[in-house]
């Protein structure tokens, strides 16, 4: 697993991991892979769960170690496309395929939907994003802005 893991992504992985680690074993229970796996940047689903626990044949109310854990969060990071995951959304708001949506309207979905946004959150995504509160917003152009890389200070 260390030829596909960063030196620093595995130090990171171990670190939360050990959070979790309530019995100091080597082990987290499985109830609490969600909770982790969330912890470091990825967004599983409990169906994602599922199938890495059944994967490893490991019970739900069982336990797992860092080497299976790492495998977990690379296969769930391979799977993870932000960038695809968004512009599906946003194409499936767009019933006339137009290539954008209302800013209205996806601030609308961003403060009820999901993971609920503030209206102060959107505010700062949209002025992130150049996009203007009474305009539209072209979701190929809006994808790229709000997934380039952030810069480390």
């Amino acid at each position: 697993m260390a030829k596909f893991l960063s030196g620093t992504q595995i130090n990171e992985f171990k670190e939360c991991f050990s959070l979790y680690d309530k019995k100091r074993k080597g082990k987290i229970e499985a109830k609490d892979l969600i909770t982790v796996m969330r912890c470091l940047g990825t967004s599983p689903t409990f169906g994602e769960i599922d199938r890495h626990l059944q994967v490893h044949k490991i019970e739900k109310k069982g336990e797992l170690d860092f080497s299976t854990f790492l495998t977990m969060m690379h296969r769930q990071i391979q799977q993870e496309d932000p960038k695809a995951e968004i512009l599906e959304a946003m194409r499936m708001t767009d019933k006339q395929k137009k290539g954008y949506i209302l800013a209205s309207e996806l601030r609308a979905k961003l403060t009820k939907l999901g993971e609920k946004l503030t209206d102060k959150e959107v505010d700062e995504l949209f002025r992130e994003a150049n996009v203007k509160s009474n305009g539209n917003v072209h979701y190929e152009e809006f994808t790229r802005m709000v997934t380039l890389p952030s810069v480390d200070y």
